[in-house]
Formats: structure tokens, C-alpha cells, sequence
């Protein structure tokens, strides 16, 4: 079916008087629902739901609460941007909430209004380009520790680039290094633990499990480690210039008192989940994809010398680097790091042509967006040109590509995610060339996040690298 008609196909139902019922997906077993087909394989059912079904289907997460998965870029909108004030986060962002407390990631209503004006400052212009250097200097530094001619697991690598960067930026160093593999180890069994989660009935995780034990004690891990790095900066009374020391000076808009420890607590864990498990992974998957294919190597090395020469990369360089940018725009799509993302109905809500109830819970998955044929041609096929001023209005339709989501929810650090992807790319490349193992398959693995299976490659140092020299 030609993508118009199937466009006209999923929005024809606005139109009707009464709309069709929704489609239930195949395969829900008594007590566990489709737990079994997402244990199974939860990107490739996700993904199937959008060829069999229409724009919205039902699927069962949790037995006795419906959850529709919407699949038409128009509805996700709508309820991104028309229905955003009015839904509540919904099950990911409750799992979530397990880790993260009550922050701006998982806050609705005014609480996330006023949570997010809380942190704005802190996600400026003026911070954002003062943290380049710091990204620079923390990738040249990574860089320095790999051995040429030897094997490199680069998800790895930028997990620890991650955390390096996550370190000076928001903790500027208050965190010794020890106390940051625990934190980085602690995180990765708590973000697995959220991905079960929400894909488990809830019944689940109240057994006594190995599994449930270590994600109990892996979160309270984690919520010491940065009460920690709180206390000890509160103490102290310092200004470190850093993302921590914004929130210390920060009030509350209801009792005009500084925050508590625990509200700076909750805010500091997002960032931190942030700045290491979806930046490593985009990433990984940007230099894998720029290893694979020469001319886009080529092409990104030439932009690279044409705008920057032989100095290392400035704050002021990103806005002239168009085709970079199109590589991380591209990698966002095709390697997205959100499966599912959830809100729910807190009263009964009409979306398009439906009448939702109240408790529903609203779903999309931006992995199984971004891929669709129908809206992205050749979906596989990782085109940096797709980007192009001519061709994005005919690639795509509003609502289509949704790297950091939509209206009053959209991802707050979305500027400083991709100032830290387009430096930290810019200053490797530059550096190291790549050389991937022969007959090596990556491919997406989908816990809390969606995260590359290992990427391994060959390093070798490019010997006319500007960065080594000047940085």
C-alpha cells in the first residue's frame, strides 16, 4: 500500500460519526498478558503492531488496565502536545519513578511545570557552551587510553566517556572515580530492572526474586551515592560551576525555601541516567554507522577540517557543522533509545475519532516510529542526506520524528545531549579511525532504553590529528 493511501487509511476513521473498535493484538495469555511476546522480543512486537493493526491498538501490560498503542504520527501528537497538560506520565515513567522519585521526569501537571522551571537555568545557552570544553577535553582524554592496533568494545568505551563527561558536568569531580564505576554498575542493573518492569504484570516484581533483590538493592545503591555527592556540596557551600551547584541555589517556587536534599536528589538521577545509558548508546551507533561507510566518513572529515582546521572545536563551530548534524539527526532516527514511552488518562479524554476512559494508558514506541517505511523511505538504510531542507517536508509528516518527544513533556536537556553527541563525534573522529571487525552484526537491544549489542573495532590514530596536538 502506497504511503498516502495508508496515511488517508489511519485518519479516514476522524471523519466517521462512529469510529471503528479497537484492534486487541494476538496472543494475550491470562495473568501476564503479552509479557511473554515482549520478553521475547519487544522491538520486533512493537514493530509488528504497526504493519497488522490501524492507529491504535490494545495490547495488555498489566492484566485489568488497558494500554493502547498509538501508531498514527497525528494521534501521538495530539496526545504529546493537545493532551500533554491534562494525562499523567503514565506505567514507564511510575517504573521510573522506582529509581528516579518524584523529579521532572516522571512529575505531571503544574509539579512538572514548576520542576522545569527549576532546572531551566541550568540547561542555558551561557552553560551549555561552557560545558564544550569540558566534553572536548574529556573525550581527548578517553581517547588517550585506547591502544592502537588493539580491539576496542566502543558501547563500552562511550559508556565510560559517559560518565566521564556526566562527572565534570554535573558533579564537576565531587564523586571519586571508585564511587563512579559503583554508580555506573548500580545504574545498568536498575535500568534492566525498569525495562522488565514494564513489560512484567506488576504481581511480578512483589515475588521474592533474585531478580526483585537486586534491583532493590542496586536503586538504594545508587540513591546513597548521589545523597552523598548532595550532602557533601551542601557542606562544603561551595560554587563548583557545576549542574549540582545550580540546583543548590535553587529555590522552592511554593515555599521560596532552597531545595532539600531530596528534591536535588531527584532531579540529579534523570541527568544521570541520561548522560550515560542513552548517550553512550547514540554514540556507539553514530560511529558505526560513520565506520561503515566511507563516504560519509569522508564527508564528515572534510566538513570537520573545512570548518575547524587544525584548532579544536569550539562551542561556536556546532551551528556550522550542517553535516554532522545530519548524521546525529539520522543516527537519532534510526537508533532511537525509546521503545515505549507511556502517558495515561486521568479523566475519559477523546483522541481523534475515539472516546478514551479514564486509567487508560497511552503508548508509542519512537524505535518502531522511526522505522516505519510508510513514513521514512528505505528505513533501514542510515541516509544522512534524508535530512535535507528539500527533501524533510515530502520524508515525513509532523509527529513522525520525535527524538526527544513533544510539547510541555519534550526531554529537557535536548540541547545538551546534542551539543555533547556533535563534540564528542567531532573530537573522536577526528582522532581515531575506525575499523570494524569482519562480519560483525550490531543490533538494537531494548531494556529501559534501547542500547547497541557490543560494537567492537579496531583503533588506529589518524597521525595529522589537530585535537592531539592542541587540546
Amino acid at each position: 500500500m502506497k504511503r498516502q493511501d495508508r496515511l488517508e487509511r489511519w485518519h479516514a476513521p476522524v471523519t466517521l460519526v462512529t469510529p471503528p473498535p479497537i484492534p486487541r493484538a494476538a496472543g494475550s495469555v491470562p495473568l501476564l498478558g503479552h509479557a511473554i511476546q515482549l520478553i521475547r522480543d519487544n522491538l520486533g512486537f512493537i514493530a509488528s503492531l504497526r504493519t497488522n493493526y490501524g492507529p491504535l491498538v490494545e495490547i495488555t501490560l498489566q492484566p485489568g488496565t488497558r494500554t493502547l498503542i498509538v501508531q498514527d504520527p497525528a494521534l501521538i501528537r495530539t496526545m504529546l502536545i493537545d493532551l500533554g497538560p491534562s494525562l499523567d506520565k503514565g506505567r514507564f515513567f511510575e517504573k521510573m519513578g522506582q529509581l528516579l522519585g518524584d523529579s521532572v521526569v516522571t512529575a505531571a501537571g503544574q509539579n512538572h511545570v514548576r520542576r522545569r522551571r527549576q532546572l531551566q537555568p541550568a540547561f542555558g545557552r551561557p552553560e551549555i557552551a561552557r560545558y564544550v570544553d569540558i566534553m572536548r577535553a574529556e573525550t581527548n582524554a578517553a581517547v588517550d587510553t585506547w591502544i592502537p592496533g588493539h580491539q576496542l568494545d566502543v558501547r563500552e568505551a562511550m559508556v565510560e566517556l559517559s560518565l566521564d563527561m556526566l562527572a565534570k558536568t554535573i558533579f564537576a569531580g565531587s564523586l571519586d572515580e571508585a564511587t563512579f564505576r559503583r554508580l555506573r554498575d548500580d545504574l545498568s542493573v536498575v535500568m534492566n530492572g525498569v525495562g522488565a518492569r514494564v513489560m512484567l504484570p506488576d504481581w511480578v516484581e512483589r515475588l521474592p526474586l533474585p531478580f526483585n533483590r537486586r534491583f532493590n538493592a542496586a536503586r538504594d545503591a545508587v540513591r546513597a551515592t548521589i545523597n552523598h555527592a548532595v550532602a557533601e556540596l551542601q557542606e562544603a557551600g561551595q560554587d563548583t560551576g557545576d549542574m549540582l551547584s545550580l540546583l543548590l541555589q535553587a529555590t522552592d517556587e511554593e515555599t521560596g525555601e532552597p531545595l532539600t536534599g531530596h528534591q536535588i536528589r531527584s532531579e540529579i538521577l534523570p541527568l544521570a541516567v541520561a548522560g550515560t545509558e542513552t548517550t553512550a548508546s547514540v554514540l556507539a551507533w553514530a560511529l558505526h554507522e560513520i565506520t561503515r561507510d566511507t563516504e560519509i566518513e569522508r564527508a564528515v572529515l572534510d566538513e570537520l577540517d573545512a570548518v575547524i582546521g587544525d584548532r579544536p572545536i569550539t562551542f561556536e563551530d556546532l551551528p556550522r557543522l550542517p553535516y554532522l548534524d545530519r548524521v546525529v539527526r539520522e543516527t537519532l532516527r534510526l537508533h532511537h533509545t525509546g521503545w515505549l514511552v507511556t502517558r495515561r488518562t486521568a479523566t475519559r479524554t477523546r483522541l481523534g475519532a475515539w472516546s478514551v476512559p479514564a486509567g487508560t494508558e497511552l503508548a508509542y514506541c519512537q524505535h518502531a516510529l522511526h522505522r516505519d517505511p510508510e513514513l521514512f523511505p528505505e528505513p533501514l538504510t542510515f541516509d544522512p542526506d534524508r535530512w535535507l531542507d528539500e527533501a524533510q517536508g515530502e520524508a515525513f509528516m509532523p509527529g513522525a520524528f520525535l527524538p526527544f518527544g513533544a510539547g510541555k513533556h519534550k526531554c529537557i536537556g535536548d540541547r545538551f545531549a546534542l551539543t555533547e553527541l556533535l563534540t564528542a563525534v567531532a573530537t573522536i573522529i577526528r582522532r581515531v579511525r575506525f575499523e570494524p571487525l569482519s562480519g560483525q552484526e550490531v543490533w538494537p537491544v531494548a531494556r529501559a532504553t534501547v542500547r547497541p549489542s557490543p560494537v567492537l573495532m579496531a583503533v588506529h590514530l589518524r597521525s595529522d590529528s589537530a585535537e592531539q596536538k592542541q587540546d
